[in-house]
């Protein structure tokens, strides 16, 4: 059992996402850098999908009632095991009573927290991804306490991925969305090389774009949107949706980023400046 002494920032489970009840109005969720995860749970000996503990900076402090070993991966964080530094993007032996403590990211945003045998937290519609109506609780809180699944044999993983880059001024990749087709030739060439500045009001639901030229497009009839949707409304506002996005929307449709973008996007924090590269299908 792992108890959150501190439970820091946006501090959650989350997993792969709770696939196939979009038809429902149910939202994916899941991790928000689903390449971190990933390689968290590569790192713990874990199937990819595992649930583990997602959080922003500052991070949590976690005390561990059972030995284990846990991998933290993502934004730069700082990482104690009873005030001892450790490394990020390894393999950390836990011993029952340890207290683990995860401060700020020097870069980034989220980070991943993933301990071997998983977390067996509540499983609601096929996922134990948090989400606000859908599972018990919408965050971990001072005193929570999650359960830890049974691990497979430990041993070092095969083959490992390179961690999760965090260029913060690299072109986010996107494809023309939907209604590209029907924006203005103007439109269409601001829309890669127009700088935007990430809001300090985005979150898990949607990442907000502020920029100073005068973008904008039709609404629309109400269609479907998926996490990597970017719209802009009538009113210039540009969004683009992130893993906890509602499932239809009526603002154009204008691009659509790819998994990795999505990941890319989701590690760059508020005040950091992006433009979009163009990409075909």
């Amino acid at each position: 059992m792992i108890e959150v002494l501190k439970p820091g920032i946006y501090c959650s489970v989350q997993d792969a996402g709770r696939l196939g009840f979009r038809n429902q109005g149910v939202p994916l969720s899941g991790a928000m850098d689903g390449r971190s995860a990933t390689y968290a749970n590569l790192l713990a000996g874990n199937p990819l999908d595992s649930a583990l503990i997602e959080f922003a900076s500052p991070g949590p402090v976690f005390r561990f009632h059972k030995n284990c070993h846990i991998a933290v991966c993502g934004a730069d964080f700082e990482v104690q095991v009873n005030g001892i530094n450790h490394s990020m993007n390894t393999q950390i032996s836990i011993s029952k009573t340890d207290e683990v403590f995860i401060g700020r990211a020097a870069t980034g945003v989220w980070g991943y927290l993933a301990v071997s045998g998983g977390i067996a937290s509540e499983t609601v519609l096929g996922s134990r991804s948090f989400y606000s109506g859908i599972t018990s609780e919408p965050r971990l809180i001072g005193g929570s306490k999650v359960s830890i699944g049974k691990a497979a044999e430990n041993r070092e993983p095969d083959l490992l991925p390179e961690p999760h880059d965090r260029l913060l001024k690299s072109p986010i990749k996107a494809y023309p969305g939907p209604e590209f087709s029907k924006l203005t030739s103007e439109v269409q060439h601001a829309l890669f090389t127009t700088q935007f500045t990430i809001s300090a009001q985005s979150n898990r639901m949607a990442y907000i774009l502020e920029y100073s030229n005068r973008l904008k497009a039709e609404e629309i009839l109400t269609a479907p949107v998926r996490p990597g949707t970017v719209q802009l409304t009538p009113s210039g506002k540009m969004v683009v949706l992130m893993r906890d996005a509602q499932t239809t929307g009526g603002y154009a449709r204008v691009l659509q980023l790819s998994e990795r973008s999505i990941d890319s996007l989701a590690q760059k924090a508020a005040s950091t400046e992006i433009i979009f590269s163009r990409i075909d299908y």
